[in-house]
Formats: C-alpha cells, sequence, structure tokens
C-alpha cells in the first residue's frame, strides 16, 4: 500500500463521497454516547432515534441498492436536536452528535462538500471544549499547548488518522463492518466518556 500523500484535510478531501460518508459515519459512531449521557442526564432526547438513522447510514453504504428515504431520515432527526434553549455543556455535546450526523445525511442527500470537514472539526471541537472545561486554564498560549499536548486531543488525532487509514482503502462489506467497529470505539466517546 503506497504511503498518502498531502495533509490530513486533503486526504479527507480526497476521498470518494462513500469513503467520506464512511469516515463520517465512524465519527458519528464514536459521538453517540455524548448523545446518550446527555439523554440520561437531561432526562430528553432519544438516543435509539439517533442509532436508527446511523444504521440506516451504514445499512447504505454496505448495500448499493438499498433504497433510503434520506430527507424523512433528515426530518426525523431535526426532531431528536436537544433543546434550543438549553446551553449547558452536555447538551452542546449532544449536539454535535447531531450536526455531525446532519452534515453525514447532507451528503446522502445530495452536494455537500464540506460535510466531511465539518464533522472532523465538530469532533475535534467536542475534544476542545472538554479539555478547557476540566483544565480551567485563563492563559490563551497555556491552554492551547495543553489542549494540543491533552492525551484526549492525542487519542481523537489518533482515531480521526485510523479511521481516515481505513476509509482510504477498499471498502466493501468487510472492511465497512472494521470501521464501524472502530468507530463504536467499544462505547467510548471522543471526550473518553461512556454510559456504563
Amino acid at each position: 500500500m503506497s504511503q498518502p500523500t498531502g495533509g490530513f484535510h486533503q486526504r479527507l478531501q480526497d476521498l470518494s463521497p462513500p469513503q467520506q460518508q464512511a469516515f463520517m459515519a465512524a465519527l458519528c459512531e464514536r459521538l453517540l454516547p455524548n448523545y446518550a449521557l446527555y439523554a440520561q442526564t437531561a432526562g430528553d432526547g432519544n438516543p435509539a432515534g439517533l442509532r436508527a438513522i446511523l444504521d440506516l447510514v451504514w445499512e447504505q453504504l454496505s448495500v448499493k441498492e438499498a433504497r433510503i428515504d434520506f430527507d424523512r431520515q433528515a426530518e426525523k432527526l431535526a426532531e431528536l436536536e436537544p433543546a434550543a434553549d438549553d446551553d449547558s455543556f452536555g447538551t452542546r455535546r449532544a449536539m454535535e452528535a447531531v450536526v455531525a450526523l446532519s452534515a453525514l445525511l447532507d451528503t446522502l442527500r445530495g452536494e455537500a462538500p464540506e460535510a466531511v470537514l465539518e464533522v472532523s472539526r465538530v469532533s475535534k471541537g467536542g475534544v476542545r471544549a472538554f479539555i478547557e472545561l476540566i483544565e480551567g486554564e485563563e492563559d490563551a498560549q497555556r491552554l492551547a499547548a495543553r489542549i494540543r499536548e491533552h492525551p484526549l486531543m492525542a487519542d481523537e488525532n489518533d482515531f480521526q488518522d485510523a479511521v481516515l487509514e481505513a476509509a482510504e482503502g477498499k471498502l466493501d462489506r468487510d472492511a465497512l463492518k472494521a470501521l464501524r467497529r472502530l468507530g463504536r470505539n467499544e462505547g467510548v466517546s471522543n471526550l473518553g466518556l461512556s454510559l456504563d
């Protein structure tokens, strides 16, 4: 296998649309526990609804003949958004899962060339916000350095690199199953959180 050339963002943009969708779906998998935790603590939301929509995305990726109405799925997803007037940390992280899945659905409904970059940024942004919350650093330069060096950010970068590398390969059914397993990350989110 030849070594990929170009930076991370360039490599993302060089993926075919199905490869980009598989990359985004894997990142969405890792964001779902954040939504589930929000639903559990806030008593709001429907993790099973999000799960069902993401399952349909994987079905579309692995069964080329699948005919799924992603316009309808986008409508269902909009109903699962956390309350707009709640600005709590958990709500914002839950919203990131919805935003990422929405961007992925946009690619299945038509053109959304920036969606793959948006999903990557959303996932990293959530990690950055979590580190800011737990570090509580006032000095912007020191905080930026702490974020870069933080184990959660290193894990996020390594995870996205691994998903990208997997997505760059031939995506047959087995490869998609492996990518999905990778995304599920044993139920641990990009913030290192799980329901257990």
